[in-house]
């Protein structure tokens, strides 16, 4: 007597088909039978390793629609074995295979403190290295007039600054404007820290959270996300490996950029 293999399960009880993602390094899924979420560190055969923000390792098997990306069920396979090269940096932009650092203009970028100096690495670094442009970073602006002054921009040495939170009317405005020139661009972004720049949907939150005025913003994030506040250091780190291109960044922060970038190099203008 023949024998038959056909799936006799009603067309309303078969789940529906499911996307077969590949487990990159650094792509976000969440395990939604434990919450767990975090970004893929390592992927072997069976398994696969994610990182959450505070770096804590968790192993998975990769079984079929058994992972979350971006509220959507997905099946992680593993990604083939040969390394596609990228056709484009972090930033957006065109690769250079190959192509060597240039030596470091006399222009510069400034921006306001470490956290701000390693986000614009991370994601233009490629960039500004091909275009020789140097990042560097100051504690504030109340020291700017004396800082402009000492650099002496020009034609041939541009100096481009970028400050957080800048708001028309305010003390740091006023300071701003008194030391833009035609060799000398001072941008801002609506934030008041560059975490805030980074996407909430790339670190697995629903938004940043309002921190009342006069207590520490860093700190209040933490507390209210329960994230640890001791090491503010430490959580950004965790952050910063979230951010794998210009797709993890607001808008209002990409353009400053851009254009403190085009302004150094020449090619924005004047």
């Amino acid at each position: 007597m023949r024998q038959y293999s056909a799936d006799l399960t009603p067309p309303w009880k078969k789940s529906p088909p499911v996307p077969e993602v590949a487990a990159e390094p650094g792509l976000v899924v969440e395990e939604p039978g434990t919450g767990f979420c975090g970004a893929v560190i390592r992927c072997e055969a069976g398994t696969v390793t994610l990182e959450d923000r505070f770096g804590k390792h968790r192993v998975f098997p990769l079984e079929p629609r058994g992972f979350l990306l971006e509220g959507r069920v997905v099946t992680l396979v593993r990604p083939s074995a040969a390394p596609v090269r990228p056709t484009r940096t972090a930033s957006g932009s065109v690769a250079v295979p190959g192509a060597r650092a240039r030596v470091a203009r006399a222009g510069r970028i400034y921006v306001e403190g470490r956290h701000d100096a390693e986000l614009v690495e991370k994601v233009w670094g490629d960039d500004l290295r091909v275009e020789g442009v140097v990042v560097e970073y100051l504690e504030g602006v109340d020291d700017l007039p004396s800082i402009v002054a000492d650099f002496a921009p020009g034609p041939d040495a541009r100096l481009g600054v970028l400050v957080d939170h800048l708001v028309p009317g305010t003390k740091e405005w006023r300071i701003a404007e008194s030391v833009t020139s035609e060799h000398a661009l001072v941008v801002g972004h609506p934030y008041i820290d560059i975490w805030e720049a980074v996407k909430p949907s790339s670190l697995g939150i629903a938004g940043w959270p309002r921190v009342p005025h006069g207590q520490d913003w860093k700190t209040g994030v933490c507390r209210a996300l329960g994230w640890p506040s001791e090491n503010t250091s430490a959580v950004w780190q965790a952050i910063l490996k979230r951010v794998g291109s210009y797709k993890d960044l607001e808008p209002e922060l990409l353009g400053r950029v851009e254009e403190l970038i085009d302004f150094v190099t020449g090619s924005g203008g004047a």
